[in-house]
């Protein structure tokens, strides 16, 4: 599970960049498991094994805490991604 030390530094870093606000929000609401609050969490977090199979197929084994510059880069990504629109999309990647 990330450390609450790890989420107090994205915050930072995603605080100190105003055009990743709302793109940062829409990923954390995907994030969080649907009626949370049923199983017993305090915080509306993403699942255990969610996080160890993104930071398995992201690091490899041993590595806990992902590397803030990366959860960075994967918003920007992502908002560039759902800039471009549905159709440019699917003219990117027609078969």
């Amino acid at each position: 599970m990330l450390a609450f030390r790890t989420y107090l530094k994205l915050i930072g870093a995603v605080v100190m960049r105003p055009g990743l606000w709302m793109t940062a929000l829409r990923s954390a609401k995907r994030l969080v498991p649907r009626q949370w609050w049923r199983n017993g969490s305090h915080l509306p977090v993403p699942s255990r094994a969610y996080v160890n199979f993104r930071m398995t197929t992201q690091y490899g084994y041993g590595v806990d805490q992902p590397e803030i510059a990366d959860i960075i880069d994967y918003l920007e990504w992502s908002k560039d991604w759902h800039s471009t629109g549905t159709s440019m999309r699917r003219r990117l990647f027609k078969a």
